[in-house]
């Protein structure tokens, strides 16, 4: 069976040195737990690796296990297949019809599609200018004044919806599929 390959997202590691975890150790606790071609991105916590196909969700439950073995941080941990990323990119909603500057938009990925109730009752228009579309699992979200002074962060989502979430910026959602389709080329 072929490889497949994924992208795991790790939720608040170090920030404001908070669950500081380095990425070679990060990297060898997923070498140990049995995942292949382990490569990671930036320090916010983003590896990609290869293993046969297997449940995103049970990986992601192992990989949160490890880390909390091998460094004693619970840290809540999303796994996406590279083509599921594809699509994330491929449906932005704010570069399809609006073209917004990439540099203020911004992807919340959720654990799950959140229940439609919780959803509906946050208030859009409460946070403008920031925007927010949901589509899924993935909140696209447009923040012209930044993503370090907008109230649509990971806590607020989590509260809101009951749900993990953690937040990557444009580039760096672009930055792993192009990482990731260079490694699934390797296998």
């Amino acid at each position: 069976m072929k490889k497949k390959t994924y992208i795991a997202i790790l939720r608040g590691i170090n920030v404001s040195a908070s669950n500081m975890i380095k990425m070679p150790v990060l990297q060898k606790i997923f070498e140990d737990a049995g995942y292949e071609n382990v490569k990671t991105y930036i320090q916010s916590g983003n590896v990609l690796f290869n293993q046969k196909k297997s449940n995103e969700e049970e990986m992601a439950k192992h990989v949160r296990e490890k880390i909390k073995e091998g460094t004693g941080s619970d840290v809540p941990v999303l796994v996406l297949e590279l083509e599921d990323l594809k699509k994330v990119l491929q449906r932005n909603p704010f570069l399809k019809s609006r073209q917004e500057d990439i540099t203020k938009l911004h992807v919340t990925f959720l654990v799950k599609e959140p229940e439609k109730e919780r959803f509906e009752k946050i208030e859009i228009d409460k946070y403008l200018p920031d925007e927010f579309i949901l589509d899924a699992k993935s909140l696209y979200l447009f923040c012209p004044n930044g993503y370090g002074k907008t109230k649509l962060h990971n806590n607020f989502f989590e509260s809101k919806l009951k749900l993990d979430a953690t937040t990557r910026n444009w580039k760096t959602v672009n930055e792993l599929v192009r990482l990731g389709e260079e490694l699934a080329a390797q296998t």
